[in-house]
């Protein structure tokens, strides 16, 4: 028959983690409540509060309302060494003198990434029409909604934002002789619808 024998060192570890277990229960039940209670509060809280919640927030919530209605003075020199001009009559074309009036352009945002571009002199928009004929038209409408974009040569182009030739963009361009090319038949990596925009004072 098997004996056990308690050790004396043995026992006074036991009664004193008995005599240790109800305090930790009793701190544990102590400091519960007021964790539950700070995590209630944290729940309720309104996020404008939390300076950190409220940043990752407002990075997703951007205003692009200072965008609308920009006016820039600028002159439009196509990768073809020539200023893009809209004369008297509304016609379009390419011009070589730096000095001519009507190659003196308003660019305004009329909507995110979407211009209208005026002759100052002619008061003709650049427009497109679905055919893609590139024209000056005497009133804004949807033909003049042009959507700007910077390439990677760092050049500008100018699509209509309202038609596509096949779902393809079409994009207001210059030939080799300064003539307004069919919009159907150009492609953004086409330099010659590239154009720089030179600002005017």
């Amino acid at each position: 028959m098997c004996k056990w024998k308690v050790t004396k060192g043995a026992s006074t570890w036991f009664r004193l983690s008995c005599l240790s277990l109800p305090l930790l229960l009793l701190l544990l039940c102590s400091t519960l409540p007021v964790a539950c209670n700070d995590i209630h509060r944290a729940m309720l809280a309104p996020r404008g509060t939390n300076s950190s919640s409220s940043s990752v927030v407002g990075r997703h919530v951007r205003s692009y309302n200072h965008l609308s209605g920009d006016v820039r003075k600028r002159k439009l020199f196509s990768y073809q060494k020539f200023f893009l001009r809209i004369d008297k009559n509304g016609k379009v074309n390419g011009t070589k003198s730096k000095d001519d009036p009507y190659s003196t352009l308003e660019i305004k945002s009329v909507e995110v990434g979407i211009v209208a571009i005026k002759g100052i002199q002619s008061n003709y928009y650049l427009a497109i029409n679905k055919k893609g004929v590139v024209y000056g038209a005497r009133d804004f409408g949807v033909d003049c909604k042009l959507i700007e974009r910077i390439e990677e040569n760092r050049y500008n182009t100018y699509a209509s934002a309202e038609w596509r030739n096949k779902k393809k963009h079409m994009f207001v361009g210059l030939s080799a002789n300064g003539r307004p090319m069919r919009a159907k038949k150009t492609r953004r990596k086409n330099t010659a619808t590239h154009f720089l925009p030179i600002p005017l004072e």
